[in-house]
């Protein structure tokens, strides 16, 4: 009954929700406080208090058809100013409500701009370890997935792969930083690498490349580490953005794209990517949802940030000192972990103790583990026990 195309994804369904749905059935055999699920990057601090007061206020103060009704298909107009002013602010930049596009999450806006961009056969190049949801869009559209692996003690890119992985038929080059699942940012320097080394490239074929940086961590950043704008250092690049992680929003699926008049033809690729919205079947992003984001973009989210700065300090400081070997993150909620015997068997084990993690494969990162410590501090603290059993087993080995 279903399609060729369907069996693999079938086959192969996310390791991280299978993870997730595993954690809901131990909680239900041995009890809520006995299980440590690190598998999903579900935000665990609440929105914010001005989300739920803008929302209060929108439904009352707003016409409901306008609140709740259609829009042009890339969003509320004031809305989208909304938005471009308040980068502006952040940024320096200048860019208007024209530039962005409001989608349903990032997933969402990554997916139309693939399909936007690509033609069959079209490469878009990745760094290893990746969400691996980016090869599945690619291949939506027809794409090829052309891995590039990072240093791994950095876990920046390998610019020398880089350049030798760049050919004529590369489209697109995703970059996510903060990074999922290394918690690695990209800076200038790197920043500036990529970009002179996609400069060569279009002028050595005569093709067009866009750098598409995918942001749902953007805010998340410790001890004060800058996140460059990545539009200042690449004329062709194109920002994914997402109020998932930032806002707590992660079920409300609400998201922008920006183009910026740099990129090659923005203005066709801006209709293009305007209409594979309408005909992806999205047709627009939530409405109510735009009008709350706009209203609350300037909030402070650092006690957001201090949140997950106590969780990510309180667990690698503890893993570490019981031996194992992690990469102490700069950015989002993950923590990399090299799994300590063999991945899977890890992964097993760890289960074994009711502590849920992801197996690094699912990353294109093996030999690893991801721990989304996203999570309530208490059951941060209460999961100590449960990883010194574990480390107890395999450091005795």
């Amino acid at each position: 009954m279903i399609s060729d195309k369907m069996k693999p994804l079938l086959n192969n369904n996310s390791t991280i929700r299978a993870m997730f749905e595993e954690g809901m059935r131990l909680r239900s055999l041995v009890g809520e406080e006995n299980v440590f699920d690190f598998s999903l990057g579900n935000p665990n601090v609440p929105a914010p208090k001005a989300v739920g007061e803008a929302i209060k206020k929108l439904v009352d103060t707003v016409d409901p058809v306008t609140l709740h009704g259609y829009m042009p298909n890339a969003g509320f107009p004031d809305v989208r100013e909304k938005l471009a002013d308040h980068l502006n602010r952040l940024h320096g930049t200048s860019f208007t409500g024209r530039n962005l596009i409001m989608t349903v999450g990032a997933a969402s806006g990554l997916n139309i701009l693939l399909r936007t961009l690509l033609n069959e056969g079209d490469e878009v190049i990745v760094f290893t370890p990746y969400f691996m949801e980016y090869g599945a869009y690619a291949r939506n559209y027809g794409g090829t997935v052309r891995e590039v692996p990072t240093d791994q003690k950095t876990f920046l890119p390998d610019m020398e792969a880089f350049r030798a992985a760049l050919n004529a038929r590369t489209k697109v080059v995703i970059i996510n930083t903060p990074n999922n699942p290394t918690g690695v940012i990209y800076g200038e320097e790197v920043l500036k690498a990529l970009a002179a080394a996609l400069k060569e490239t279009e002028e050595k074929y005569g093709t067009d490349i866009v750098l598409l940086s995918d942001e749902p961590y953007r805010e998340l950043a410790y001890d004060g580490t800058p996140v460059p704008y990545v539009t200042k250092f690449y004329h062709n690049t194109i920002v994914c953005y997402s109020y998932s992680k930032s806002l707590s929003l992660a079920g409300e699926r609400i998201g922008y794209l920006l183009i910026p008049d740099e990129v090659t033809d923005a203005q066709t690729v801006i209709d293009a990517t305007i209409i594979a919205n309408r005909t992806s079947g999205m047709v627009n992003a939530p409405a109510l949802m735009q009008k709350t984001v706009a209203e609350v973009a300037d909030t402070d989210i650092s006690g957001t940030v201090s949140y997950y700065d106590r969780n990510r300090t309180y667990l690698y400081d503890h893993l570490t000192r019981l031996g194992f070997d992690c990469v102490y993150p700069a950015g989002a909620f993950y923590l990399w972990m090299k799994a300590p015997i063999e991945e899977k068997a890890f992964v097993e084990l760890c289960k074994k103790h009711y502590v849920l993690v992801v197996p690094g494969s699912s990353f294109s990162g093996p030999g690893c583990v991801r721990i989304a410590y996203c999570v309530s501090y208490e059951r941060l603290c209460g999961s100590i026990r449960a990883w010194e059993e574990i480390a107890s087993e395999v450091f005795a080995k």
